[in-house]
């Protein structure tokens, strides 16, 4: 709005260049409208990215080792997760040595929570989705053990997240990968997908639709660019968004059906 509204006043004051001057600084405004400070400093933009990928690689590797080993299984989740962000082969190896240095005996990552919280911290897109990766990760061997669970709760509250927070994300996340690809791949679909939104059978159809709008906005690229999320980074929120979209449509599918019969 305000790209167009610059554009016209400074078309009227200077003409072309002034329209052209006006339609910059318009942009500028709806970024600073849309993302805050996060869409318009680059230079801040640029360290948030920096730390939320050196964090998210720190971890990966302390989750993957909680329980005293690292699985093939896990080592080829971080080498996929490596492939999809497609890397360069210089990123790659400073992801990997990142990776070994969470994983590394008695490394403290607490450090590392703390420079993420001062410098990612106030962004709640960026808090959310660094434990959705590392969620993520944790399921990649099938299931969530004891240390990973405990691991991933100290994480969170120095996130911030109260426990009953976390265990909903958890919930959440835990049901939406059994959409994963768009697909239906569960034998109880529709209970996952009450819980993939975090909702019940109980909640009304307006209620349902909010939750469900509420988690494709925080998975919308524009915004996760916008708020710092690494470009390379944003196929896996997209990703996240098409298992939220699944498991929507079936929850409406099976209403509409319900509905139909009474």
């Amino acid at each position: 709005m305000f790209k167009l509204i610059g554009a016209i006043i400074g078309f009227l004051v200077l003409g072309f260049l002034g329209a052209f001057l006006g339609f910059f600084m318009g942009s500028f405004m709806d970024r600073y409208r849309a993302f805050g400070s996060a869409g318009v400093n680059p230079f801040s933009a640029g360290h948030r990215q920096t730390v939320f990928i050196e964090t998210v690689f720190i971890l990966m590797g302390k989750l993957a080792k909680t329980d005293g080993r690292i699985t093939e299984v896990e080592v080829s989740h971080v080498e996929q997760f490596i492939l999809r962000l497609g890397m360069t082969a210089d990123h790659r190896l400073r992801a990997i040595s990142l990776f070994k240095q969470g994983a590394a005996k008695d490394y403290d990552i607490h450090p590392k929570l703390s420079e993420f919280v001062a410098i990612c911290g106030h962004t709640n897109s960026l808090r959310q989705m660094l434990l959705v990766y590392l969620i993520i990760m944790g399921l990649s061997d099938g299931d969530l053990n004891d240390a990973e669970e405990e691991l991933l709760k100290d994480v969170a509250r120095r996130l911030g997240y109260s426990e009953a927070a976390f265990m909903q994300l958890l919930d959440m996340v835990m049901n939406q990968t059994h959409f994963a690809g768009g697909q239906v791949n569960s034998a109880n679909a529709i209970e996952d997908a009450y819980k993939a939104l975090g909702v019940t059978p109980k909640n009304t159809d307006k209620e349902i639709k909010r939750a469900y709008r509420k988690l494709m906005s925080q998975y919308h690229p524009d915004k996760l660019m916008g708020q710092g999320v690494p470009d390379e980074m944003i196929s896996i929120a997209t990703e996240q968004a098409k298992e939220v979209q699944t498991a929507y449509d079936l929850i409406k599918k099976e209403r509409g059906q319900n509905q139909a019969a009474a």
